[in-house]
């Protein structure tokens, strides 16, 4: 038997990266799992796999109902779509700053509205936020993606505070740079991609990128009845970036 066995799970973003470990590694635990993305093509071997845009209010509470209506409730909320940002503060027009928070921040909160209903008659609900190393950590040429997942990261403690009451627990996972999609995108673009990875891999004190499975085994346990008495918390997957600071010999 899983962990999570007969258990209801949407996951956005799901169709790569996190959101695709995520979705993969709950179906293996016995849950099953509703898959949102704005991908046009949508992973096989969920039960559901609907296209959604999170920057649309519509949108959002079609694609939740659908994924609640195909999986015959809901126990499990991972909030995982999100959009990443270059530059300092000078760099980002407000047009970027407008579109990152929507996307990023609100996105969260259309989905998490629209499957409130569903997870308040469940005896195990649990959301989970994906925020980031970036909300607590200042990294350089981050300060838009800082800002958001910053925001995230309060949104999932003040919801954890408003939804007690329910029986909702909702916690975070944050990341350090992790090897997905986007982050090879950005070494596609840098000048020398091979000391750009370099480079992120050094900052971590364990010394590699964080893997995708790491970040969806943290979500794992969080959404586990296992973890019935955690809630309001984040939880760093981060290689010790955040927290630990080492002595570097001369």
């Amino acid at each position: 038997m899983g962990a999570l066995d007969g258990l209801r799970a949407l996951v956005t973003g799901g169709a790569s990266g996190i959101g695709l470990a995520t979705a993969r590694l709950l179906t293996s635990e016995g849950a099953h799992v509703a898959v949102l993305d704005l991908a046009q093509e949508a992973p096989s071997g969920y039960l559901v796999s609907l296209r959604a845009d999170v920057s649309d209010d519509s949108s959002v509470r079609a694609a939740v109902s659908g994924a609640v209506d195909a999986l015959g409730g809901l126990d499990i909320l991972v909030n995982n779509a999100g959009i990443g940002a270059q530059g300092g503060i000078a760099d980002n027009s407000d047009e970027e700053w407008h579109r990152v928070w929507d996307i990023n921040v609100v996105g969260m909160v259309r989905v998490t509205r629209a499957a409130l209903p569903a997870l308040r008659t469940s005896a195990h609900a649990a959301v989970v936020n994906i925020a980031s190393i970036a909300a607590t950590a200042g990294l350089p040429q981050r300060a838009l993606y800082s800002a958001s997942k910053g925001a995230v990261l309060s949104l999932t403690r003040a919801m954890a505070a408003d939804l007690l009451a329910d029986g909702i627990r909702v916690n975070a996972v944050s990341p350090g740079t992790a090897d997905t999609p986007w982050v090879n995108r950005l070494l596609d673009r840098a000048p020398d991609p091979a000391a750009e990875y370099a480079a992120l891999a050094a900052r971590q004190p364990h010394g590699r990128l964080v893997s995708a499975d790491e970040v969806a085994t943290a979500v794992a346990y969080l959404v586990s009845p296992a973890a019935g008495s955690t809630t309001g918390t984040n939880l760093a997957v981060d290689g010790g970036m955040d927290g630990l600071r080492q002595r570097h010999e001369e």
